[in-house]
């Protein structure tokens, strides 16, 4: 069984940083792109950063561009996503996901729920004021 499951989560401070991470269970990923999202309550599900299968290409929603970044450790089977500078309105649960559809980068990252087929169960961030 295919599994995906975050960490990392939890309760911090505007400004703090929190880490969070994502094994995988079940396949290897390594020749997958991989990528976060986000659900803050009463709205939908947000794209967050994505990182091509070797890891030398990432992509981020401009939200969060500059403060977070997004990582992976092939031999582990693991995506990292380092938070900075953390605002109120980051607050949300987290989702790691990956894809075995969409096969290229290019100029066109996978940035789309629609384009992963794998997800986790979710972490929650609670950034306050």
């Amino acid at each position: 069984q295919v599994q995906l499951v975050e960490s990392g989560g939890g309760l911090v401070q505007a400004g703090g940083s929190l880490r969070l991470a994502c094994a995988a269970s079940g396949r290897s990923f390594s020749d997958n792109a991989m990528g976060w999202f986000r659900q803050a309550p009463g709205k939908e599900r947000e794209f967050v950063a994505a990182i091509a299968r070797s890891g030398g290409s990432t992509y981020y929603a401009d939200s969060v561009k500059g403060r977070f970044t997004i990582s992976r450790d092939n031999a582990k089977i693991s995506m990292y996503l380092q938070m900075n500078s953390l605002k109120p309105e980051d607050t949300a649960v987290y989702y790691c996901a990956a894809t075995t559809t969409v096969t290229g980068w290019g100029s066109s990252p996978p940035r789309y729920s629609y384009e992963y087929n794998y997800w986790g169960q979710g972490t929650q961030v609670t950034v306050s004021s």
